[in-house]
């Protein structure tokens, strides 16, 4: 009889099923001889395999990020945050939890937004909010739905450590109020915050911090001067605000060499920084952004005491934009055509500050020297005699390289300056620092 494969294969698999059936009998006793023992297999339960963790989507919507101070009347702000929660009649819940009266703050910037074309609306949840458990109410089904109901968050000012406590629980977790503004965040939906608000949208933030300069000369901890952000923009781009007007640049840099950032943001007062989901990152409002590389950045442990080389500054003045992810920048159509010549600079004069941490003193010095025959300007930190090590302060030197580039508006007096190098060292001060003549 001639076999087809198809018949063959049918015998085999009979076959082994017989001698399977054989040896499983056998194994259990039957048609074992009597007295035969059954050899006895050990066996270990099954482990249980961990459901898959599910993969989320990165977010849809987009980040408002307001250096504070934002004016009533800076409409190019309240406009976009209302537009990107959907524009006229958007539903825009507002957190004041970061203020010691959430409820007015937060009514506050309700009416604002209100004036704007929204329909925004207090969320009730704060450690400071009287008569309320601000536990509870991160877990109530009203809240929360509230939140769902919404198409745009905006965190108000006041202290950030307010904001991570009303939303994280204990041991580190998210809230279920926390969960959904990310669901908001994740479905397209805008989340802003000014100051406090701005803060949280790293996955590190200032928590107790010292003064600018304390930080340079003392280091800054975990728990102390720094703490778990909310991390809205990702982990790999630290933010800090009230940049320019206070000097914070240089507070930035000990922590994003500590907790390994490449990238740092950080916004002026009544200006925003505004960043999609393809991570391109505009500036709008009254001023502009640092943005401080790190990548290819060295300390010398040699030194004593806090230094950085080869640090990479630029200015994002309004208008610009700068993609996170491909690191372009875009100047703003009224600088596009206007790049600066380094062969025909304006000016010819040395560039020095003694105060580098002033209200826009690095900002000044970065624009004196992108337009100056100058190929580096220096500005000095230090402190009062009378604060503790009154003769240690900082050289911060700033020097142009093959990549730095500047443009200039063709409309009023401002400027773009991209990839300064920066480099920053202790330097022992006299005492007394002067005397009378």
């Amino acid at each position: 009889m001639k076999l087809t494969g198809f018949t063959l294969r049918r015998l085999v698999m009979l076959w082994l099923l017989v001698v399977g059936g054989a040896g499983v009998c056998a194994a259990q006793g039957g048609g074992a001889t009597p007295g035969a023992k059954a050899p006895v297999k050990s066996s270990k339960p099954a482990k249980a395999v961990p459901p898959p963790k599910p993969v989320l989507a990165p977010p849809a919507g987009s980040l408002v990020i307001i250096g504070g101070g934002l004016r009533a009347d800076n409409a190019e702000v309240w406009q976009r945050i209302v537009q990107l929660a959907g524009g006229k009649g958007a539903r825009i819940g507002v957190f004041g939890s970061a203020s010691i009266n959430p409820e007015k703050s937060a009514q506050n910037t309700v009416n604002k937004l209100n004036q704007y074309g929204a329909q925004a609306f207090f969320i009730p949840l704060g450690v400071t909010l009287p008569n309320s458990d601000y536990r509870k109410a991160a877990e109530d089904p009203e809240v929360v739905a509230a939140i769902h109901s919404a198409t745009g968050i905006y965190f108000t000012g006041g202290d950030q450590a307010r904001i991570t406590k009303a939303l994280v629980r204990p041991d580190g977790k998210h809230t279920a109020a926390l969960d959904a503004v990310w669901d908001v965040y994740r479905d397209g939906g805008v989340v802003a915050g000014s100051s406090a608000g701005a803060a949280i949208m790293s996955t590190t933030m200032f928590y107790d911090a010292k003064p600018t300069l304390d930080m340079l000369k003392q280091g800054v901890n975990d728990g102390h001067e720094i703490a778990a952000g909310l991390g809205f923009i990702g982990d790999d781009v630290f933010v800090d605000q009230h940049l320019l007007v206070r000097g914070r640049f240089a507070r930035m840099i000990p922590v994003m060499l500590k907790k390994g950032y490449q990238i740092g943001l950080g916004i002026d007062e009544n200006s925003a920084m505004v960043v999609n989901a393809k991570r391109d990152v505009e500036i709008i409002g009254y001023s502009g952004a640092l943005l401080l590389d790190l990548s290819a950045a060295i300390t010398d442990r040699g030194v004593k005491g806090f230094n950085i080389s080869n640090a990479t500054i630029s200015y994002l003045d309004r208008g610009d934009k700068f993609n996170l992810v491909t690191r372009e920048f875009t100047p703003s159509p009224d600088k596009a055509d206007n790049k600066l010549d380094p062969n025909q600079p304006d000016t010819r004069e040395p560039v020095y500050t003694n105060d580098i941490l002033g209200n826009n003193a690095v900002l000044d010095l970065m624009v004196n020297l992108i337009d100056n025959a100058q190929q580096e300007a220096i500005g000095i930190a230090f402190g009062n005699p009378r604060d503790a090590y009154p003769d240690l302060g900082f050289e911060f030197r700033f020097s142009k390289t093959i990549n730095s580039v500047g443009y200039s508006s063709t409309e009023v007096e401002a400027y773009s300056v991209l990839k300064l190098r920066m480099d920053i060292r202790p330097i022992q001060l006299q005492q007394p620092l002067y005397r009378y003549r």
